[in-house]
C-alpha cells in the first residue's frame, strides 16, 4: 500500500509536464514529430523516384548494348 505502481508514476509525470511546461509545448512537439514523418515519407518517396529516373535514363542511353 506503501508504494507506487509505474502507472502513478506515468500519471503524475504527465500532470507534471503539463502544469509545468505549459500546455502549448506538447501540441508544438506533436506538430514537430507529423511534420517530420511527412518529411521522411517524402524522401522515402522522393528516394525511390530518383532511383527510377536513374534506371530508366541508364536503359535510354544510346549506344548502350544489351546482353540478354
Amino acid at each position: 500500500m506503501g508504494s507506487f505502481s509505474i502507472w502513478h508514476w506515468l500519471i503524475v509525470l504527465a500532470v507534471v509536464l503539463v502544469l509545468f511546461g505549459g500546455g502549448g509545448k506538447i501540441p508544438r512537439l506533436m506538430k514537430d514529430l507529423g511534420q517530420g514523418i511527412t518529411a521522411f515519407r517524402k524522401g522515402l518517396k522522393d528516394g525511390k523516384d530518383g532511383e527510377q529516373a536513374q534506371a530508366d535514363s541508364a536503359t535510354d542511353k544510346p549506344g548502350a548494348i544489351d546482353r540478354s
